[in-house]
């Protein structure tokens, strides 16, 4: 094992100065720079998934088959997989027992489930782990350390979790890019304990987003739809202020909330939907939606028509039409038309959040053409995460993008740059992990 204690000494205040995170640089240490044979590593993926509340079943296992790749990279290791599904209180909360047989079926080896986490039978259970065995420690979101210890590394830390675990392990890897943006001890409280690297999902994700955010090719457009304004306002204003894009079209319920920030009443049905998805933030989105347009007009694209439904069918209105009374659910067909050349003359785009309500058969196509051009542009295209990648994936095109996002929240909060206490921790540990590494001839 790696000389664990030697690789706390060296972790300094000193190191946490020198990490700027004003660009999410791809720097983090990764797989691929690691001589793995040998060692037992200590893996925290993203295996929380969709479950049936009525045959218990899972709906979707794409973000077991999401740590393939790095469970791939590390069959000469003895791997031990931490990881959440749902939380306390919910239906879909229960143990990683299924998880652990689903994943040996799709990997076609062994994965053994261990009962516990990081207690007697853990411990046990993992100094079993031979070369190239698997084992899942029970959900971690089990232990209340996980829930409530939220702040910063040196309480998790002290948490059981993590005193209890690290000795065992001489590597820490971390693969769970959706909960990037959260900070927990399973998440962020080993990287000063142990020898810390990005998985290959996670370093996928940061080498792709950095693209998006510290040097997109050139013109760079940005498609932002979906529920909630605030998030993708979040997203606009941060590109927008950094010079960074030079289009942002508003889309789905988001165009709507900016049709109502440009002074259009779009009827009082449709405002207050609006308003009540960026609750308990509106009135600041309000403000930030007001702020762009005064700001940036000459880069905004809005809505230029709608479809609404009337008596369950879809009839297409011009912004001269509004208020309506009845529900806003595409954007109409001169909208599209109007983005066309944008997307096709773009060298980048991000597209975030559907441009309609695409699960009503009648109001599926906004979002679908959005889909079809940024299928045919030849553009970098960059799908942000959620409902977004969820349809990129279920219409099995995710292979004609450049890059579809595995983060929700994660993704979204990357993209406004808001903080991303893993890749954080991860690029805090750069320093020490390359140093331990290097002491046991284990860096490539």
């Amino acid at each position: 094992m790696v000389a664990n204690r030697w690789f706390v000494a060296i972790f300094t205040p000193h190191d946490q100065n020198q990490v700027a995170l004003r660009g999410y640089v791809t720097k983090v240490l990764g797989l691929d720079q690691v001589r793995l044979d040998g060692l037992r590593v200590l893996f925290r993926g993203d295996l929380n998934l969709p479950i049936d509340p009525v045959s218990g079943s899972f709906l979707d296992d794409s973000r077991l088959q999401k740590v393939v790749p790095s469970l791939r990279k590390l069959e000469g290791s003895s791997v031990v997989i931490m990881a959440h599904q749902s939380r306390p209180g919910r239906s879909d909360f229960t143990d990683l027992s299924q998880h652990s047989k689903r994943l040996s079926e799709i990997l076609d080896r062994p994965v053994d489930f261990v009962d516990d986490i990081c207690g007697p039978r853990a411990v046990k259970a993992i100094h079993s782990i031979r070369p190239g065995g698997i084992l899942v420690l029970n959900n971690i979101r089990m232990h209340p350390d996980e829930i409530n210890l939220k702040g910063e590394i040196a309480s998790q830390e002290e948490s059981d979790i993590v005193r209890l675990l690290w000795p065992h392990f001489d590597l820490y890897v971390n693969d769970a890019f959706g909960a990037a943006h959260r900070s927990s001890p399973s998440l962020t409280g080993f990287t000063r304990k142990l020898p810390s690297v990005a998985g290959s999902l996670m370093s996928t994700e940061i080498e792709a987003l950095s693209i998006a955010l510290e040097d997109p090719p050139r013109p760079y457009v940005a498609l932002l739809g979906g529920a909630k304004a605030d998030d993708s306002l979040r997203v606009a204003s941060n590109l927008l202020e950094r010079s960074l894009v030079d289009r942002v079209a508003f889309l789905g319920v988001v165009g709507n909330f900016m049709l109502l920030a440009d002074g259009h009443d779009i009827g009082r049905g449709n405002s207050d939907f609006a308003i009540n998805q960026s609750q308990p933030n509106a009135e600041a989105a309000l403000d930030m939606a007001r702020s762009i347009l005064s700001k940036f007009r000459d880069r905004v694209v809005l809505p230029k028509d709608l479809a609404i439904e009337v008596n369950g069918s879809r009839e297409h209105i011009s912004l001269g039409d509004l208020p309506t009374d009845f529900p806003i659910y595409d954007v109409g067909l001169g909208t599209l038309e109007n983005l066309r050349p944008i997307i096709m003359g773009a060298a980048c785009v991000l597209w975030n959040g559907p441009a309609s309500y695409f699960e009503k058969e009648d109001f599926a196509h906004g979002t679908m053409e959005v889909l079809n051009l940024c299928l045919e542009t030849p553009a970098m295209t960059i799908i942000g995460g959620g409902h977004t990648s969820a349809l990129v994936e279920a219409r099995g095109v995710a292979d004609q993008v450049t890059h579809n996002s595995s983060g929700g929240g994660a993704t979204l909060t990357m993209l406004s740059g808001g903080d991303m206490p893993v890749i954080r921790s991860l690029l805090e540990s750069n320093g020490a992990s390359r140093a331990a590494l290097s002491e046991r001839g284990l860096l490539r």
